[in-house]
């Protein structure tokens, strides 16, 4: 599959279906090679950046974000060809999904306030000087800034 194919489809598809395809697609390109821990990391730093309204209204606009996540930073024409790999990024993106969706209490939450993550082998952010929350695998994982969710109903404005 193509990455330009997979992100035409996502405007194609319904919510929460385009949201679990672009979760999916964002495992697969940050963390496939990474432990489950470590996707479930990256699925939970998207997820509350979709709380947060800052970077869109649905996680397909949070990950599409310009030079956010892989999926605006590699080539379109990106196979993703690990099948393996692919099943397990969508069932990670799933199960964040039902996790993330419990009341805040009840979530388990792998990297807790975590805004952003990077891997320093190949990225290094400016602010990279943020305080650390987690290095799990090859990305370290950092509360850039405090995300606190929106009002439901709430527009960004």
């Amino acid at each position: 599959m193509k990455l330009a194919w997979i992100l035409w489809l996502s405007q194609l598809l319904p919510q929460p279906a385009a949201d679990s395809l672009c979760l999916s697609t964002t495992v697969y390109l940050e963390a496939r090679d990474q432990s489950l821990r470590g996707q479930q990391a990256v699925a939970e730093v998207a997820l509350r950046r979709r709380d947060s309204g800052l970077w869109g209204e649905s996680v397909c606009d949070v990950v599409t974000a310009r030079k956010q996540f892989a999926p605006t930073l590699v080539s379109p024409n990106t196979r993703l060809r690990n099948l393996d790999a692919w099943n397990r990024s969508v069932d990670v993106a799933l199960r964040a999904e039902r996790n993330w969706a419990l009341p805040v209490g009840q979530r388990v939450e792998i990297v807790p306030g975590a805004s952003h993550f990077a891997a320093h082998a190949i990225a290094s952010p400016s602010w990279a000087n943020a305080y650390q929350v987690a290095t799990i695998g090859d990305h370290t994982f950092y509360k850039v800034q405090s995300l606190r969710p929106r009002p439901r109903g709430q527009q960004q404005s």
